[in-house]
């Protein structure tokens, strides 16, 4: 598994980059979780995001306004879980300052916890969206998202922040060639933006064909697998572990 990280990271980190090791690959694998995880909220949850907060905001606003398609208890339970679960991840950050490979590991640990309860309240309600099972994977996927934004904010890794493409679609642009600049990191950028789209494209095709529980399966297994892979490659003599951009 090491070496097969290796060989992923070297193809996603631009020449001079290397002080973040490993990281884009296994920040990639997040960006796919927050792919799923979005499809299950806005297309079973209520048209909810769990990780995109500018959308609930949006919605709140919309809902507010007289839109019945649109529930702003959820929007504000979704943001009110979301920053939980961001305070958590601050925490975790500070514990785990010198380390980041040790960060994400614990971070990722936390979060496979969190979405093994949603996965378990999908399988009890066997694909029903009761009200209780709506907020049960609102607020623990909330949570989830929450922290692992907090957590890659911390780890620094440049266009790879695993819930919002804004920024990164915007630098795509903005730094290219065509608009005068030296367009850093377009492979890293686009690969974020594929991955996130791959990740809402399998979710959407599991919810809507499929079962409820399969995307949140789907995101334990590929959080269980980043844990997993982040212990075994933070080695204690790996630079980029306490490297900062």
């Amino acid at each position: 598994m090491r070496r097969l990280l290796t060989d992923a990271f070297r193809t996603l980190v631009p020449r001079g980059e290397e002080r973040h090791g490993p990281l884009p690959p296994l920040m990639l694998v997040l960006t796919v979780v927050t792919g799923l995880v979005d499809a299950v909220s806005y297309l079973a949850l209520g048209h909810v995001f769990v990780a995109n907060m500018t959308g609930n905001v949006v919605f709140l606003g919309f809902a507010l306004a007289g839109d019945e398609s649109l529930s702003a208890l959820a929007s504000v339970v979704a943001m009110a879980a979301f920053l939980l679960g961001a305070l958590a991840g601050g925490r975790i950050a500070t514990a785990f300052a010198t380390h980041r490979g040790h960060l994400l590991r614990s971070a990722a640990a936390v979060q496979t916890v969190l979405i093994a309860v949603t996965v378990v309240a999908a399988a009890l309600s066997d694909g029903r969206v009761t009200t209780g099972v709506q907020y049960t994977l609102i607020v623990f996927l909330g949570l989830a998202m929450g922290l692992q934004n907090a957590v890659a904010r911390r780890l620094g890794v440049p266009d790879l922040t695993t819930t919002v493409l804004t920024l990164t679609l915007t630098g795509l642009a903005a730094d290219s060639t065509p608009a005068g600049g030296e367009a850093p990191r377009p492979g890293r950028r686009i690969l974020s933006v594929l991955a996130m789209f791959l990740g809402a494209l399998v979710g959407a095709q599991l919810v809507l064909h499929g079962h409820l529980a399969l995307p949140l399966v789907l995101a334990l297994a590929l959080l269980a697998l980043t844990t997993v892979a982040a212990h075994r490659v933070s080695t204690p003599d790996a630079a980029w572990i306490r490297s900062r951009p």
